[in-house]
């Protein structure tokens, strides 16, 4: 007859102990439950020792002992899922085959769900009664992680960790499928899941002794756990509540804040005031040309994402560099980028590697064309009768120190855009995986794995691209074209203030090189979009080379910029509106997709 209750130990490598785990699940299982009414599972998650064979060998030999397999490594949390799927009973359980909950336990955990009075039952070593003989590097990780569960996510329970669960099968299979987590936080996901359906949870203390040694692994603890709690977090407190009139008043408060952390760093009402003595029209064809450029976003950045294998609408993706644009406006360290890299995998199921891969392809191609075009006006003003010299004086033109500064950082981007590069094409080359070596190095834990394999396919990503020379003129070409526009409405904002002290010629490429300088400044996150270094950049470099009054260059830095982000911000708002990037109906287009991909 089919079993009542199934037990499933997770097992990776246990040559040395599954033997004895399996019997004595065995004769605990025998001395509360009739012959024939459990089985034991063997969730072998890929092993390469013994382990397998061993499993095999027991499974022969008892009726009670099964061995599920898995040709390669799943991680715990699915592996556990894997022969949670292929069981027999309505009551499923498992516990970690080192059995350092005491298995006197096991009768309460598997009758609290077997009698039908709680769906989900939980060991714990938090509970008073006990008794857990717990050394400070394993308590107070582990004091921290369920504090932070039930802080975040709303859990009531005290310990999330243990490894001693029961849970009663159709609550579990209705469970599964909304469980994203495939390592270490599988079970703690599935606890607060549970409560926040309103299962009944039975949590009861045991005794538990830690078998081997521990310690915090950085990959697994800091980078895994941390990380989910913070998108579990997001999932069960902020999804739920962002509809798309909440969307909308998002966008108009990041302009606001745009706008006001915009004032900190502008003087706007000097700004205007140069701005009514400038030409009008100029200014209008420099603002237009300047969306001329967005579109040639949306372009490269589909070009880019073709090469990684998806096809999408050039429209959309210019609406989803245009908020994430608007993000980095708000938010430094372009924490904004973000958001583009959540619109392709909400409105497009882009997996995070390939959106934050794309990226950093647009990244390297912008500080490559901005690096070039700097570095070819550069080579020109030094064949001209300017001093070049002038540069390197901290002293000189306006802005002084702080635009000798915005030099230096600019320089020093410009190098580590061509070191970057090169390291791209090397690493495409090399036989060994540089990402796996360091992550395993920091890490011994399992979870490893699962990080080096993102590292890898985020770092093939990029190497798609850049490793492909069509691909690469292809893009290059775009951002050559995307730059020179910048350069363009930088130059019509220039003219429009009716310089007429110097030629065509300086004009051009003074203003060139000014602007070229001033983006390669702003790429360090030290301000919202670089407001303030981008500034005195340009205005060190017009009054090192020209006879343009100091204030005069700051004028027309600030109106270029100012012009540029209020462009940014009102394409972001109207693409916030169009594109509907609310979570909620995100999550629910992709579910379907998401859905197939995983069968």
């Amino acid at each position: 007859m089919s079993a009542a209750v199934s037990v499933v130990l997770p097992a990776y490598n246990e040559e040395g102990t599954i033997e004895a785990t399996v019997q004595t699940s065995l004769d605990t299982l025998a001395s509360f439950l009739p012959d024939g009414s459990y089985e034991v599972i063997v969730a072998e998650d890929g092993c390469d020792d013994a382990t397998p064979e061993i499993a095999d060998r027991m499974a022969a030999a008892n009726d009670c002992v099964r061995h599920v397999h898995s040709e390669q490594r799943l991680g715990r949390g699915r592996a556990l899922e894997y022969a949670f799927r292929r069981a027999d009973g309505e009551t499923l359980v498992y516990y970690d085959t080192d059995l350092a909950t005491d298995m006197s336990h096991l009768q309460e955990l598997v009758e609290s769900v077997r009698s039908g009075k709680y769906d989900v039952a939980t060991g714990s070593r938090w509970l008073p009664g006990a008794v857990a003989d717990r050394p400070i590097k394993r308590s107070v990780p582990s004091r921290g992680f369920n504090g932070l569960v039930r802080l975040l996510l709303g859990s009531e329970l005290k310990d999330h960790q243990c490894g001693f669960k029961a849970f009663d099968r159709t609550v579990l299979l209705s469970l599964l499928d909304d469980i994203e987590d495939e390592h270490w936080f599988w079970d703690t996901e599935l606890l607060v899941t549970a409560q926040k359906r309103g299962h009944r949870i039975k949590e009861f203390p045991v005794e538990w002794e830690p078998v081997g040694d521990t310690k915090v692994d950085l990959v697994r603890d800091v980078f895994g756990m941390g990380s989910q709690i913070v998108r579990c977090w997001w999932t069960f407190s902020v999804q739920p509540r962002i509809s798309r009139p909440v969307t909308i008043a998002g966008g108009v408060v990041m302009v606001a804040l745009a706008l006001l952390l915009m004032n900190h760093y502008i003087d706007f009402e000097e700004a205007f005031a140069h701005i009514q003595g400038a030409d009008p029209l100029l200014l209008g064809v420099a603002s237009a040309v300047y969306l001329c450029s967005w579109p040639l976003r949306g372009i490269r950045y589909r070009d880019i994402l073709a090469e990684q294998g998806y096809t999408e609408d050039a429209w959309f993706l210019t609406g989803a560099v245009f908020i994430s644009q608007t993000g980095n406006l708000v938010i430094p360290a372009r924490i904004g980028d973000a958001v583009r890299a959540y619109v392709l995998k909400m409105r497009r199921n882009i997996p995070y590697t390939s959106g934050f891969a794309s990226l950093a392809i647009e990244r390297v191609f912008d500080l490559l064309t901005i690096t070039v075009l700097s570095g070819v006006v550069f080579a020109m003003l030094a064949m001209t009768s300017l001093d070049v010299g002038k540069l390197f004086s901290a002293t000189a033109g306006s802005g002084g120190q702080e635009g000798h500064t915005a030099l230096i950082v600019a320089v020093g981007v410009a190098i580590a855009a061509i070191v970057v590069t090169i390291g791209i094409v090397l690493s495409a080359r090399a036989e060994t995986n540089i990402g796996r070596t360091l992550i395993t190095r920091l890490s011994s834990d399992s979870y490893a794995d699962h990080v080096a394999s993102v590292f890898e396919r985020f770092a093939g990503d990029i190497q798609t691209v850049t490793n492909s020379p069509r691909s690469f003129v292809k893009v290059g070409v775009s951002s050559t074209a995307i730059w020179v526009l910048d350069v363009v409405t930088a130059l019509l904002v220039f003219g429009a203030f009716g310089i007429e002290s110097i030629s065509f010629v300086t004009f051009v490429s003074v203003g060139f090189f000014a602007v070229c300088v001033g983006n390669l400044s702003k790429v360090l996150p030290l301000s919202p979009n670089g407001v303030g270094l981008y500034e005195a950049a340009f205005a060190f470099i017009v009054t090192v080379f020209t006879p343009v009054p100091g204030s005069m260059a700051v004028a027309v830095a600030v109106v270029d910029h100012f012009i540029k982000n209020v462009a940014t911000m009102v394409g972001g708002v109207v693409s916030t509106w169009v594109l509907n990037v609310s979570l909620t109906t995100a999550v629910q287009e992709s579910r379907d997709i998401q859905a197939s991909e995983s069968d």
